[in-house]
């Protein structure tokens, strides 16, 4: 506490750590947005030079997972923005509820990325294989971009999860509260970010056709 004039004034660090912490999230999605533009640029040029390859290759995805996929990463983005609101109204319990279904969202688009690839490379589809080696030019390179692209958002998927863990666990000590919550607000963003990139991935690679 400052005491000015006999009066005591809240501390501003903790403000100025808040508003640090959000500078440093803001800086690290933009340099993700960098990272995830410069491989859809990668990918609009090869697709524009084997348009023909990238449709038949997209053939081989499962639509059906990767719509199912889609719509439990669109709920999970209202869940983790729900927790933001509950935890600014005051509300501990609520918020660490809805923090552990955005995180049952992440198991669930998991396991289903999990059964996905698993026919992919039983077919032989995973870079390195026979089967993916004897493809034509056009198709190895959308299947490469695929496992790339995907796995880098998965791993992503498992940073936001961390994150949001962590956020669980602090708020669960009492450690985030209504009036100090920049971890959970942190987490929606990274987690929103991790939508957004498959919002732009699922149709690119799913709905060429």
């Amino acid at each position: 506490m400052e005491h000015v004039s006999g009066f005591s004034l809240p501390n501003s660090g903790h403000n100025r750590d808040a508003e640090a912490s959000k500078m440093g999230m803001w800086l690290f999605l933009f340099t993700e947005i960098l990272l995830f533009g410069g491989l859809f640029i990668v990918y609009m040029v090869y697709r524009s030079l084997n348009p023909e390859a990238f449709l038949m290759a997209s053939f081989e995805l499962n639509v059906w997972m990767g719509t199912t996929n889609t719509v439990v990463l669109l709920v999970s983005s209202m869940t983790i923005a729900m927790s933001i609101t509950a935890i600014q109204k005051g509300n501990r319990k609520l918020s660490i509820q809805l923090m552990v279904l955005t995180l049952v969202a992440a198991v669930i688009f998991m396991v289903v990325k999990y059964f996905e690839w698993s026919a992919k490379i039983e077919h032989g589809l995973f870079p390195g294989q026979a089967v993916y080696d004897n493809l034509p030019p056009g198709e190895s390179l959308f299947f490469f971009l695929y496992f790339f692209m995907t796995g880098l958002h998965v791993f992503h998927i498992i940073i936001g999860s961390v994150v949001i863990g962590f956020a669980i666990h602090r708020t669960a000590k009492g450690r985030t509260t209504k009036e100090k919550y920049t971890l959970t607000e942190n987490a929606g963003l990274l987690w929103h970010l991790v939508d957004l990139i498959w919002i732009y991935l699922f149709p690119l690679f799913y709905l060429i056709h």
